[in-house]
């Protein structure tokens, strides 16, 4: 456990609501939740479903229609044949998450991960006594790792690779050719790679993408909460290899029994034509905030040397206005009234001198936090 670090974010938001508790008004940008209400089809499922009143256990990799659904996803989405059968329904990426881990790695087993990035890999990582390892990445990669840092960090005891595409915390995507070619490094090298595609629908500047194009030997983790906006219902799903399925079986039964039942049938409006209608018109809506973010963040000082591509993340350079990004961040939110997140979650690479804003509010409010930014910061 003393391996396990918090959330230091959490002790902001803490702040946060004493603050709001006191009447201060708080404009949130630390919340990684997409703050829009879960879509008409998907609550109007949820009702039918308990209407009927039988909420009972379902299989523990999830009942069959979502799976199916999903499936069928990939096919129109992405043009890629993922049978049902490799489909997992878990509770939330953070179950997928556990269960793909939990199939690959063995104690003393490192594992390489990008750093910054998100906080809890590492900890699942240490979890099932294996050895987290950083690659360090930067604005020269798009705060992407490359097919050479694989190599260079490869060791003896390394077993794998962890990516995600978008990213959290930079918003950034993983270049196609260069997911091939650690795919190629790791294949080589007889590793396993765990791909993070949660934020796979929220993509603004080219087209999304999935790793499963590229072989069906990935773990691909997918999430219902981001694109799909179901954070609460708790619900995900990984993409499992053939040879790996009755392992993550095994796990599932064992781990979680099975994801939330009611959740599983709400998911299945979420590939709806109406529901699809209502997310494409939120990816819109992000987008136009991370523009109006990124512009009005650059216009105050901050470094933002790589426009995020996808998520709901800017990972902004801070060092301008402080040496340490943990201490601006309370100075942000006692002086200006803004909440953001210290570059300190996500790793230990310049932490210190990001601090990340999610766009996850509306415009009105993001111009209010810009306003105050620049007032606390340059008057």
């Amino acid at each position: 456990m003393r391996d396990i670090a918090p959330f230091h974010v959490m002790e902001l938001v803490a702040r946060a609501k004493a603050l709001e508790a006191e009447g201060r008004d708080i404009v949130h940008l630390e919340v990684g939740e997409p703050d829009f209400p879960s879509a008409a089809p998907i609550l109007a499922a949820a009702q039918q479903f308990l209407q009927a009143g039988r909420v009972a256990y379902t299989h523990a990799c999830g009942i069959a229609p979502l799976r199916e659904a999903i499936s069928a996803w990939y096919q129109h989405q992405f043009g890629v044949d993922v049978p049902p059968a490799r489909i997992v329904i878990t509770a939330g990426a953070s179950g997928a998450l556990q269960l793909a881990l939990g199939a690959l790695v063995s104690p003393g087993d490192e594992w390489l991960i990008p750093d910054p990035g998100y906080p809890c890999n590492r900890h699942f990582v240490r979890l099932f006594e294996g050895v987290p390892r950083a690659i360090s990445v930067g604005a020269d990669s798009v705060y992407q790792p490359t097919a050479a840092q694989v190599a260079r960090h490869w060791q003896a005891a390394t077993r794998g690779v962890m990516l995600a595409s978008p990213s959290n915390p930079t918003g950034t995507l993983l270049p196609p050719q260069e997911l091939a070619g650690i795919w190629n490094e790791v294949q080589g090298r007889g590793g396993a790679l765990i791909v993070d595609e949660i934020y796979q629908g929220l993509v603004y500047d080219s087209q999304a993408a999935t790793a499963l194009a590229l072989s069906d030997e990935i773990f691909v983790i997918n999430s219902f909460s981001k694109y799909f906006g179901m954070t609460g219902w708790r619900l995900g799903w990984v993409v499992v290899p053939e040879a790996h399925l009755r392992n993550v079986e095994k796990l599932a039964q064992n781990l979680f029994i099975c994801a939330p039942t009611v959740a599983q049938y709400a998911a299945l409006a979420a590939f709806s034509s109406a529901a699809l209608d209502i997310f494409e018109a939120r990816r819109r809506e992000f987008l136009q905030r991370r523009d109006v973010l990124i512009a009005g963040l650059r216009c105050i000082g901050f470094g933002i040397p790589i426009v995020p591509q996808g998520a709901f993340y800017v990972y902004a350079e801070s060092s301008r206005f402080a040496p340490d990004s943990y201490a601006l961040a309370y100075r942000l939110l006692n002086d200006a009234g803004v909440a953001a997140t210290p570059g300190i979650d996500f790793g230990d690479t310049n932490a210190a001198a990001h601090i990340r804003f999610a766009y996850t509010t509306d415009i009105a409010r993001i111009e209010e936090a810009i306003a105050r930014l620049d007032a606390c910061l340059n008057r």
